[in-house]
């Protein structure tokens, strides 16, 4: 009879003084994961970094957004579980008992492993579709590539490109401490400048001169490493005009931090003024270039200080130091 009368006082499993603490902490975790989920994907992810200025920056944006989401609930209920356990879970004076062993529970074996391995799954195929699906990519693949889903190119098209036969070629040269672009289809001229058109595909063809750069285009999500004697290929389409950050990502000597400029995506119109003038005012430096190449060694460009000069990167030996930097060489 006493232990039947101590069995009726004792609260049910799972449970602290009566209080049913499995079925509220997943109440509770659900109804926050679905509000923290929502202002994650619909309040914060439209401002997440790089913007949607192209599409390989869309894209980026979209990923970071669909991870935010997923890590939502789990943070939500890491905090939950840990406020939850400060609040009611605390040990009473005099209480030297043990809670339920872990060990060898099934129920929480199953349930962890399949959890963790669906999630695991699910961002492997999320992340391999990702890499896979988009019609060029904003990170530098080398010069070689890998073909646009799997269809075997034209020709006059060996890499991994969107689905035009009108791409833009801009080539940028890293140098220290400066970037300078060359455009190929509109005689070949040399510019500080880097203006895009928007709507219109792009093809960077991406080098150095000297040292390891990095070519950091921010707002268009496109970073691809600029090495000498060799070609790094990035795709984008800008989708809105607008003024975007070019920066180097690569520690390439004592200049590095002010190795940076600015680019445009402008009207197609604008930008078909914009190459015309441009030709224009540089042909006299145009005619000091180099035929055009995919690279260039420049122990055999005799011409290149009074490039760098005509172009406005002046100094000794032909590199850039930025004027505003208070020692100079």
């Amino acid at each position: 009879m006493a232990a039947d009368a101590a069995s009726q006082g004792t609260p049910p499993a799972g449970s602290r003084s009566g209080r049913r603490d499995g079925l509220w902490l997943l109440v509770i975790w659900i109804v926050l994961s679905v509000i923290g989920c929502l202002l994650v994907g619909l309040v914060w992810g439209p401002h997440l970094p790089p913007g949607d200025q192209s599409n390989t920056a869309a894209s980026q944006q979209f990923d970071i957004t669909v991870l935010g989401v997923i890590a939502t609930p789990v943070i939500i209920g890491v905090l939950l579980y840990f406020g939850w356990a400060l609040a009611f879970w605390r040990q009473k004076p005099g209480d030297e008992t043990d809670a339920a062993p872990i060990h060898g529970n099934t129920r929480v074996q199953v349930t962890w492993i399949t959890v963790t391995s669906a999630i695991v799954l699910g961002l492997a195929v999320f992340g391999t579709y990702e890499l896979i699906a988009p019609a060029g990519a904003g990170a530098g693949q080398g010069p070689q590539p890998v073909f646009n889903h799997g269809v075997p190119p034209a020709a006059s098209d060996t890499s991994w490109s969107p689905n035009s036969n009108n791409i833009l070629q801009v080539q940028v040269i890293g140098q220290q401490w400066a970037w300078t672009y060359r455009y190929p289809q509109f005689g070949g001229f040399e510019t500080t400048q880097l203006v895009l058109p928007v709507g219109q595909p792009v093809q960077f063809n991406v080098t150095s001169l000297d040292v390891i750069h990095s070519f950091w285009a921010y707002q268009l999500g496109v970073k691809a490493d600029a090495n000498p004697l060799v070609n790094n290929i990035a795709y984008t389409t800008p989708e809105h005009t607008g003024q975007f950050v070019v920066r180097c990502a690569e520690l390439c000597g004592i200049w590095h931090g002010a190795m940076y400029d600015y680019g445009d995506v402008v009207s197609v119109t604008d930008f078909l003024n914009w190459t015309h003038s441009t030709a224009i005012k540089l042909a006299a430096v145009t005619k000091l270039l180099p035929p055009y190449a995919l690279t260039y060694d420049p122990t055999v460009l005799a011409n290149v200080g009074k490039v760098n000069q005509a172009l406005g990167l002046t100094s000794a030996g032909g590199g850039y130091y930025n004027p505003a930097d208070p020692e100079q060489p």
